[in-house]
Parts: C-alpha cells; sequence; structure tokens
C-alpha cells in the first residue's frame, strides 16, 4: 500500500470517528453508489466564482491584475473587445476598460452571448506565461474580454456552490481546449497520431537562445504527431464537411469505460443531442468532438459497446425514472445547454444542469450519489492561479467544480490541489480499478473532498 493510500484509510476513519461525534454522517467506499459527472464548457473558476465568499478569487489576484502585450509592455487600457466571428468591435462595452479584470454583468445579463475567446493549446502556455498570467488578453482573438467575469451571486449555480462544496484549486487535466480535455476526462493521456497529414501540425517559433516564444502555425496536432487540438473522429457521427484524410484514425489506448467494463460496474456516458446526431441531423449546437469514446476503437463503428454505452441526454431522465440508472454516468449537455460561449448562455446552460441535479435530488438515488459538477476548461478566459507544473500536456487552468451530495452539505470550500484526473483517480479507487497513466494514479483522490 503507498503511503496516500494509507493516508486515505486513516483520514477516513477518523473522520467517520469525528463525524459520528457530532452527529453526521461520513460516507463510507461502499455508500458512494454512483458517480455522476456534469461536464459543462469553457469557463475559467475566476470568471464564474471569482467574487464567491471564502474563495481564492479575484481579490487574492493583484500579482497577475496587469495584462500585458507580446512584447512584455503593460495595457494603458484593455484593448476593444472583439467578435471574430462577425469581425466587428462588439459595442455593448462602450467605455474604454481599465487594464485588470472588469464585472461583465456591468455590460449584458447572464442570458446574453458572449464572444467565444480563443483557447488552444499553445496559446494556453503563452498566456500563462511561466505562471505570470499576465498574457492572455495578448494571445486572445477578442481583444480585452478574457478578463471579464461574472458576479458569482448573479449565477444560477451560485445557491448549489454555497450548499454544497466549491474546489477553488481544481484545474483541467491539459493546456488548451475541449477536445484534449475530453480525452483526458476518458484517457488520462494526450493521443498520438503517427501517420497525420504534415498540414495539421503546428509550426513553433523560437529566438536565436532557443527559447519557445510563439506561434508560426497552429494546428491541431503538435510538430512531432501528438493530438492537441480538435479534429473528428473517423467513426460516426462526425460532421460531413470533414476530409477525410484529417479524420483522427481509431484509438486504441484504454479508457475508463474499458476499466468499468472489465469490472463489470455499470455506466453510460449520456449526450443531448446524440440520437439525432447518429441519424444524421444533428442539432447545430452539436459538437463532435464532445463526444470522446467515439474515437476509441472499442467504441466506434457499429459496436455493442457503442450501442450499449453511449446514450442520449433523454435516457438520462428515463434511467433515472426506471430505476436503472448506471453506477457512473457521464452527462454531456446538448451546445446551447453547455454554456459555451457563442452558442450557448451562461443562464440557460446552469439552469439546464439544475435540472439534471434536481432530477437526481428528488430520485431514490440520492442518499448514495456524488455529482461532481465541473467544466472541460478555461475558454479562453483570464485565471489567476498559475496552475501546478508536471508535464509537458498540463495541467491547464483553473476551472470552477462543484460536489453537490448529502455527503458535503452545509457549503465549504476547499483549497486543496485538484484536477481533471482526480475524477478517474475516485472512480478506479471507488471500483477498485487500474489507473490508466501516470498522472490518474498520482491524482489525488477526490473523496478527501468528501471527508474534509
Amino acid at each position: 500500500m503507498d503511503n496516500h493510500s494509507w493516508f486515505l484509510r486513516l483520514y477516513s476513519f477518523i473522520a467517520v470517528v469525528i463525524l459520528a461525534i457530532y452527529g453526521r454522517a461520513a460516507p463510507s467506499k461502499e455508500q458512494l453508489h454512483n458517480i455522476i459527472i456534469i461536464y459543462q464548457e469553457n469557463h475559467s473558476f475566476d470568471n464564474l466564482f471569482g467574487t464567491m465568499e471564502k474563495v481564492d478569487g479575484i481579490a487574492n489576484a493583484k500579482h497577475a491584475l496587469l495584462q500585458e502585450d507580446k512584447q512584455g509592455l503593460p495595457y494603458k487600457t484593455l484593448p476593444p473587445i472583439y467578435d471574430p466571428v462577425n469581425k466587428t468591435i462588439d459595442k455593448r462595452f462602450s467605455r474604454p476598460l481599465p487594464n485588470g479584470p472588469f464585472l461583465l454583468n456591468d455590460f449584458l445579463t447572464i442570458n446574453s452571448p458572449i464572444p467565444d475567446p480563443i483557447h488552444s493549446f499553445y496559446r494556453n502556455q503563452l498566456q500563462i506565461n511561466g505562471g505570470k498570467c499576465n498574457r492572455f488578453v495578448a494571445w486572445s482573438n477578442t481583444g480585452g474580454l478574457p478578463m471579464g467575469y461574472y458576479q458569482s451571486q448573479s449565477l444560477p449555480l451560485y445557491a448549489y456552490a454555497k450548499q454544497y462544496t466549491v474546489l477553488d484549486h481544481f484545474f483541467q487535466a491539459a493546456f488548451g481546449g475541449s477536445f484534449l480535455n475530453h480525452i483526458w476526462l476518458v484517457a488520462a493521456q494526450t493521443p498520438y497520431w503517427g501517420e497525420a497529414p504534415e498540414e495539421l501540425k503546428s509550426k513553433l517559433e523560437f529566438d536565436n537562445q532557443g527559447k519557445w516564444i510563439g506561434i508560426k502555425k497552429e494546428g491541431p496536432l503538435t510538430p512531432d504527431g501528438y493530438v492537441v487540438g480538435t479534429v473528428q473522429s473517423v467513426y460516426q457521427p462526425h460532421s460531413s464537411t470533414q476530409k477525410e484524410s484529417h479524420l483522427l484514425p481509431p484509438l486504441t489506448i484504454p479508457t475508463i469505460g474499458d476499466r468499468l467494463s472489465e469490472a463489470g460496474i455499470s455506466w453510460a456516458w449520456y449526450a443531448g443531442g446524440w440520437n439525432d446526431a447518429l441519424q444524421g441531423r444533428a442539432d447545430p449546437s452539436f459538437q463532435f468532438h464532445h463526444q470522446p469514446f467515439v474515437y476509441f476503437k472499442n467504441f466506434g463503428g457499429s459496436t455493442e459497446a457503442k450501442k450499449k454505452f453511449l446514450k442520449d441526454e433523454t435516457d438520462f431522465f428515463l434511467d433515472i425514472k426506471k430505476g436503472s440508472l448506471p453506477q457512473v454516468c457521464f452527462v454531456k449537455p446538448l451546445g446551447r445547454y453547455n454554456e459555451h460561449p457563442g452558442y450557448s448562455t451562461i443562464e440557460a446552460g446552469e439552469k439546464h444542469a439544475i435540472e439534471l441535479i434536481e432530477a437526481l435530488k428528488n430520485s431514490p438515488y440520492w442518499n448514495n450519489l456524488l455529482i461532481i459538477l465541473t467544466y472541460d476548461e478555461f475558454g479562453g478566459f483570464w485565471d489567476h492561479v498559475p496552475p501546478p507544473k508536471n508535464d509537458r500536456w498540463g495541467p491547464g487552468p483553473r476551472i470552477p467544480a462543484l460536489l453537490i451530495s448529502p455527503f458535503c452539505e452545509g457549503g465549504k470550500v476547499n483549497s486543496k490541489y485538484y484536477d481533471t484526473t482526480s475524477i478517474l483517480k475516485l472512480i478506479e479507487w471507488r471500483f477498485n480499478l487500474s489507473p490508466l497513466s501516470s498522472r490518474d494514479k498520482s491524482a489525488r483522490n477526490l473523496f478527501e473532498a468528501l471527508i474534509e
């Protein structure tokens, strides 16, 4: 038994004794019967929960308030907010903005769409700038928008954050965007494409001393063939506009789905709009690259595993009613309900998440479940806390994460370091599964946040 496992068992025992004295029940391993992951989109922690009480929020960000340009000079004022889709200045932001964080609620409502800041693998690392977190604007395509944040108390999910547990040092597993972080959610590693077309590979810029300073050409692959940006699977569903040579060949690395199936543990990935996408009539906001299991050979094509484990979000509600909910559930809302800037709004996305939460709270499953509500990645928005250094792939910036369960009622802020692979660590620990990579093997177990 490693030291971390020994500590966790000892800590669990102590927590049970202490909580029993005060009349509260701490969960045992077996009591945690269902684990539900609701996977939202594209917001940093400071962007959503930076003004919440008792968190490591914007009030603590003095070291990283001023943004600087690519040459290292501070902006006098933030650049105008720019909409890269319509190629226009966003006139809702009518006055020059001081260099620093600014309140989005002063200019729009939580039901207002906003431009979608670029959020890619290499740019993200340049934005973090060695931990200074001061070039989020310089490497964005939306002007000063990355510095915008919402009043936390205006969010529909704020009430749940106050009632349950907020993790204010939870980081996305990998730098960059949605595709890579969805793959990390289920496989804890970055896929490799050995025979990828050269035109898909990035080209980087270095100074005379060999230091990486920029991007000559940004593609979805690293120069040595790892897939870090958006590509689509060779398997359906995928967009009909994709060039066949640009479709990612089947992945064969193991996933958490494989581990659960081998152990006989029930599970499912529920996606909004899935049935329509399979039938070739995908909703305009359905995102093919948000469906990670489709990239893997074991769940591709017409396999039985695809039919059994990859379901529509409507089945999630039906399975709750029928009493057939799997022990591990991943829920991926349709684009218009996932909070992604550009095609969703905060209000629509969070109200939909609340529908999912309340369906579980009003079911017989509630007494023995844990809901993990988190986001795939930062969405191009600034966060003042530098990610801890681990490996080539990440982790990336802080993202919001809530634990919602009868085991964590009372409202707490947990400031221990976790990242997306901590979700895998919890599942693997709970069901006695082997880790998928060194990252989830060494990750902090989310169970600790339930007993602290």
